[in-house]
């Protein structure tokens, strides 16, 4: 059902986030004080060569209608104090751009208003290598300089292909997890059979990590609605955080080995 509405959510989720936007329905960060919220989300989007425009707009369109979705909309609602995100295009180890800067999503309003966003979303970076490390990076940057204090604090990485530029993943990875930030990942198949594995392997740690996959791009719209609402539906009901998540000790065998 999700699929067939595809285009027609991402169309109501374009007027309908034009009408909220004059009532400030989603806030900025950088305007406000920190404030708690159940989660802090960076969206990490691969724009590196192997996406064309299509796909690209494909991936921008599958956010939107996410966002626009019953169960995401829901799980929002759910998370203490709502979700904070921030969306961050990424290719080779120089080529990194916040395409949505932090922004405090709770209500069905806030969250139509992304969706909108999302869908229009234009695209930043014009191809490169893959620098899984180097995305990472900058998400573990904006976790740490944000308007935020989330409960917990997780990257989610899409991308087709493995890393073959820049920072060493395996560094990254670990000072990621070190923080006690989970990464998650979503794999789009399209080029490499295993690439779900390889994130398994090498990507994802902390918390309740996990990988999902897209068969392709066309299929991005119905697993990204899938993990996003896996991922805000982890966040506690309640705005207290436990004394040691944020400090908690990452044990060995989630920090692993990566190239």
């Amino acid at each position: 059902m999700y699929m067939v509405d595809w285009f027609r959510a991402v169309r109501f989720a374009c007027i309908i986030g034009m009408s909220v936007v004059s009532m400030s329905a989603a806030t900025p960060a950088k305007s406000q004080a920190v404030r708690t919220v159940g989660l802090e989300l960076v969206l990490l989007i691969d724009v590196s060569a192997s996406v064309n425009q299509d796909e690209f707009r494909l991936q921008a369109r599958g956010l939107g209608a996410a966002f626009a979705s019953d169960p995401v909309r829901e799980a929002i609602r759910l998370a203490a104090g709502g979700i904070a995100i921030s969306v961050i295009q990424w290719a080779n180890g120089e080529n990194q751009q916040v395409a949505l800067d932090w922004t405090h999503v709770q209500s069905d309003g806030d969250a139509l208003w992304l969706a909108g966003q999302l869908a229009a979303m234009p695209r930043l970076i014009d191809g490169g290598h893959t620098a899984l490390g180097n995305a990472l990076e900058i998400a573990l940057h904006e976790l740490d300089t944000n308007g935020y204090d989330g409960v917990r604090r997780v990257i989610d990485l899409s991308g087709d292909g493995r890393s073959n530029d820049g920072a060493p993943l395996r560094t990254v990875r670990k000072q990621v997890l070190e923080r006690g930030i989970t990464i998650n990942g979503l794999a789009i198949m399209n080029e490499l059979p295993l690439l779900e594995r390889y994130f398994k392997d090498y990507l994802i740690g902390g918390e309740g990590a996990f990988v999902l996959s897209a068969m392709d791009y066309v299929d991005f719209a119905r697993a990204i609605r899938e993990k996003l609402e896996r991922e805000i539906r982890s966040s506690p009901l309640t705005k207290y955080r436990a004394p040691d998540v944020m400090h908690a000790s990452v044990p060995q065998a989630v920090v692993g080995s990566a190239p």
